[in-house]
């Protein structure tokens, strides 16, 4: 099977699809050559996005800031929440360490934070 293997293929496979969507509508044929053209360039455009452009799965880090700004807790009040000191937040949410299984499940309580994503599996 063909693919775009190519930043510059890329682009150009994008441009032509942006010059091929005015030309195919709902009412155009499937066995239409642009509507071939378009089917077959926005697959490929679609497969080399998700493998060079993939946002990733979220990291503990990131998730927790999210679920504090929500909560509106300050890094000492989830602290206290958690039974650990400030400085252990921090590190948790610069990414410097992880939390022991004990305090993940707290975090999971306090923030309501998905397992799979504290234990790093998500």
């Amino acid at each position: 099977m063909s693919r775009v293997l190519t930043r510059e293929q890329y682009d150009w496979a994008v441009a032509r699809v942006e010059e091929l969507l005015p030309q195919v509508g709902e009412d155009t044929p499937t066995s239409d050559p642009a509507s071939i053209e378009l089917e077959i360039l926005s697959n490929l455009v679609a497969d080399y996005s998700d493998e060079n452009f993939a946002i990733g799965d979220p990291d503990l880090a990131s998730v927790m800031r999210e679920h504090m700004h929500e909560q509106g807790l300050s890094q000492k009040e989830l602290a206290e929440r958690l039974g650990v000191s400030p400085s252990r937040v921090s590190e948790y949410l610069n990414g410097k360490t992880h939390p022991t299984l004990p305090v993940a499940r707290r975090i999971h309580e306090v923030l309501h934070i998905d397992a799979g994503i504290i234990l790093g599996v998500a």
